[in-house]
């Protein structure tokens, strides 16, 4: 009789195995060619979607030549990404490598900062790797003194702007923000280039939608009062509440009611519009980029190895796992992260046109400035936002 256990292996097996070579990715994603542990190839192919783009040299590394993860690591993950990130450190230590095994513990990325910092303060955290959805907690373990500097060949895989300047965390995957709209009542015409222009416009009355509560709206409103000032962005909340908003408890809610035509347009991450255009591709919802300024702001999940650990070269070799190819495509077709280990190409919107990260013209900002947040609630509570 098959177990619970034998189950979950074989369909873990079955969605990620693709990645090495050993079998063919779950129906409906793009296969991704590479080797297995008993073969090689000289001259990889990166396939995602319909294009077929060789890895250029000095890209992401392949697997297939990563050393062999061996031993036991803690981890402490933050919620997110609908699983995947847990499902591909299970995939790692149940089917890749029968020699490693993971203690994960899960739970909000802000909260699971907070408990290293605490546990330090007791003697030292019991984690060797801190996994973190957003850049503003890895920040806080860095700036406390509580993370190891790891390797520049591992950091340099990803771009500067997306990993600590002193190389003590390293951005794994990206999202940007993005404006959904609906497209039965607007075209990509007629949203602004700055999200600055969208208060007081005539289309945009009572039918936007946001979540101001939610990590990543406020991560943005963080970045606006960095590059903007808060006078600039108190007079933004302002016009965006006398326009006329509805408020979320989350960005998917946004993005869904847009779909819905309950309000035309709102503020979101991208990936909300992929997912559900492919639970259903008739659903009349499209994106819309702003360029250059906080409107454009793409966000770090990413990794850190704690000081404390006594298994620094497993740790960061765990964390150079998720920077390979074969993990960043996996990421982007499940997720639909933008991958930010060089020569994986973005994910596929399908009828949704996605810019790279090049072409959206992120803003110049230290991801880990949006960790102070703190000045950020207190302007959204001034202004009645929350």
């Amino acid at each position: 009789m098959t177990s619970d256990r034998t189950s979950r292996l074989t369909d873990r097996r079955t969605f990620i195995a693709g990645t090495v070579g050993t079998a063919s990715l779950l129906a409906g994603c793009s296969g991704i060619s590479g080797s297995s542990r008993s073969g090689t190839t000289d001259d990889p192919v990166v396939e995602t979607g319909t294009a077929s783009t060789r890895t250029p040299e000095g890209g992401a590394p392949s697997i297939d030549d990563l050393p062999d993860l061996e031993g036991d690591l803690t981890v402490y993950l933050g919620r997110g990404e609908g699983g995947a990130y847990s499902d591909l450190v299970s995939y790692l230590e149940d089917t890749r490598y029968e020699d490693f095994s993971v203690t994960l513990k899960r739970g909000p990325s802000s909260g699971l900062a907070n408990t290293i910092l605490t546990e330090a303060a007791n003697g030292e955290s019991p984690a060797d790797v801190f996994w973190s959805i957003d850049a503003a907690s890895l920040a806080l373990v860095a700036r406390n003194g509580l993370a190891a500097t790891l390797p520049a060949d591992l950091t340099g895989i990803v771009a500067g702007k997306f990993r600590d300047s002193k190389r003590r965390w390293v951005g794994l995957t990206g999202r940007a923000r993005a404006i959904p709209y609906n497209t039965d009542r607007l075209t990509a015409d007629d949203i602004p280039a700055s999200v600055f222009d969208i208060p007081g416009k005539k289309r945009f009355q009572d039918a936007l939608g946001w979540a101001p509560s939610y990590g990543s709206f406020q991560a943005f409103v963080t970045a606006m009062r960095h590059l903007e000032g808060d006078s600039r962005t108190r007079q933004w909340l302002n016009g965006v509440q006398e326009t006329g908003v509805k408020s979320y408890p989350g960005e998917f809610g946004v993005t869904y009611d847009v779909a819905q035509g309950t309000v035309s347009a709102g503020f979101a991450n991208h990936y909300y519009a992929l997912r559900l255009k492919q639970a259903n591709p008739d659903a009349p919802v499209d994106l819309a980029f702003t360029h250059g300024g906080p409107g454009a702001l793409i966000n770090v999940a990413g990794a850190l190895v704690l000081r404390s650990s006594d298994r620094f070269d497993l740790a960061t070799n765990f964390v150079r796992h998720f920077l390979t190819r074969e993990v960043q495509r996996y990421l982007v077709e499940h997720v639909y992260s933008y991958p930010l280990a060089s020569g994986v190409a973005p994910p596929d919107g399908g009828d949704i046109e996605l810019p790279s990260i090049a072409e959206l013209d992120p803003p110049d900002i230290d991801l880990a400035a949006l960790g102070n947040v703190k000045e950020t609630i207190r302007l959204l509570r001034d202004t009645g936002v929350l």
